[in-house]
């Protein structure tokens, strides 16, 4: 900052305080609009077949990022959340018209009366056939609205680093971001490796600069079409590979590092709800589509004192 701008900064601390709010303000609720509108896309074509990239278009966001902030937000994926609004409406319909069941199901995005039958029943706890003979309650859900709250009285400790590309190693599997698959078999995923103790391994590997084990994911580079990211279970290694993992290098970056304490996994899941919902939207950066990394120490991950961090790419 140069010595005119100090100045004006020294005359004027309580205008310039109120100025960075504004900005800040301003900036969350420009973040805040766009998932907004992005839901009013979604409702207003909730009967298409929309694809990912057309909501992400609609909001000028990646993909990823867009489905990532989303589901990170409302703890539910978009195909998640259509195919609740759209049986939500279909069990309205059901109610309230005499709409033969096997053109709701069509109408709905279903090929056949069974697939609506049974994604109905694992929605509303009963039948097409017994909701209209009102033999049950029904699960609504109903349109989102996202409403601004004034949250960032709980302080973030977070720091930006610069880092040279760098190679990790360990095991690696594939999921489905629309399906939320993600969100269903990352979790099993650990529990397997750790109970085969490969978490071991992979610190006695980890000669690196980040210490810990590494949970990654990489987003597929056609990600707009198919949805896919690599999920890694990991170490930053330097030298040979054993041959009984993989190496993945990590494309030099600019990163925001969050510091995460207390026991998992709500810890961790807290923290990126708060980066998204409090962080970037009040700070000039906007994450990129490459590899996001959570480093766990070899703490007592179950203790309130446990440390862990978040590594996000930025620009």
């Amino acid at each position: 900052m140069n010595e005119s701008v100090q100045r004006k900064h020294k005359k004027t601390g309580l205008n310039t305080v109120v100025s960075l709010i504004y900005i800040q303000g301003v900036r969350a609720m420009s973040w805040i609009e766009s998932i907004q509108k992005a839901i009013n896309y979604i409702e207003v074509h909730l009967l298409e077949d929309i694809t990912m990239e057309q909501i992400a278009q609609e909001v000028h966001s990646s993909v990823f990022h867009f489905q990532r902030t989303f589901s990170i937000l409302t703890d539910m994926s978009i195909a998640e959340y259509i195919r609740r609004r759209r049986l939500t409406l279909a069990a309205q319909e059901l109610l309230n018209t005499d709409e033969k069941i096997i053109d709701l199901a069509y109408k709905y995005g279903y090929d056949s009366p069974e697939a609506f039958t049974k994604a109905f029943r694992k929605q509303h706890h009963v039948t097409p056939s017994e909701a209209r003979k009102k033999q049950g309650p029904l699960q609504s859900y109903n349109r989102l609205v996202i409403q601004v709250s004034l949250k960032g009285a709980e302080p973030m400790k977070y720091r930006i680093e610069e880092k040279e590309a760098f190679q990790v190693v360990g095991v690696k599997r594939t999921y489905n971001c629309q399906s939320g698959e993600n969100t269903r078999e990352i979790p099993q995923f650990w529990n397997e490796m750790n109970s085969k103790d490969f978490d071991k391994q992979l610190i006695q590997l980890n000669n690196g600069e980040i210490k810990g084990v590494l949970g990654v994911c990489v987003p597929d580079s056609n990600y707009a079409q198919n949805s896919l990211i690599d999920y890694w279970i990991a170490a930053d290694h330097v030298g040979d590979v054993p041959d009984n993992l993989l190496a993945m290098d990590i494309p030099a970056s600019k990163w925001v590092v969050f510091e995460v304490h207390g026991p998992m996994p709500d810890a961790m899941q807290n923290t990126w709800k708060q980066i998204y919902s409090e962080w970037f939207p009040s700070n000039p950066y906007e994450p990129i589509a490459s590899a996001e990394l959570e480093v766990y120490s070899e703490q007592d991950p179950f203790s309130p004192d446990c440390y862990s961090e978040i590594w996000i790419p930025i620009k």
